[in-house]
């Protein structure tokens, strides 16, 4: 069976911060470069290199931790489907999240 080719674009890290302001603040610094979207409670860093799609979101610590979530970000819907198509077929149990909201944008997910 011949796999379809899939577009990685970059791996992406979503952190639980206590005060988003001061955490862009922080990360401004530390990467040297502006936030490429900000909303209430969130901001969101697009790095190059390494490539990491990286979001802040202002939660309590003390009800979920640091991390967020982690994914994988690809090109297209089709990678989606073709990722949990391969990890299908590697025995792995995938759920869909198509058409969902998700970091200020809708996102088809597996």
């Amino acid at each position: 069976m011949e796999s379809k080719t899939i577009e990685t674009l970059k791996a992406h890290l979503a952190l639980n911060v206590k005060d988003v302001e001061q955490s862009i603040g922080f990360y401004r610094r530390m990467l040297g470069i502006e936030p490429c979207k900000v909303r209430a409670g969130y901001a969101k860093f697009d790095i190059e290199q390494p490539p990491l799609n990286l979001t802040l979101n202002e939660n309590s610590f003390k009800e979920r931790g640091a991390l967020s979530h982690l994914g994988i970000q690809v090109a297209s819907t089709g990678d989606v489907l073709a990722m949990r198509e391969r990890w299908r077929g590697a025995g792995l149990e995938t759920s869909d999240e198509m058409g969902t909201n998700c970091c200020y944008a809708v996102q088809d997910k597996t």
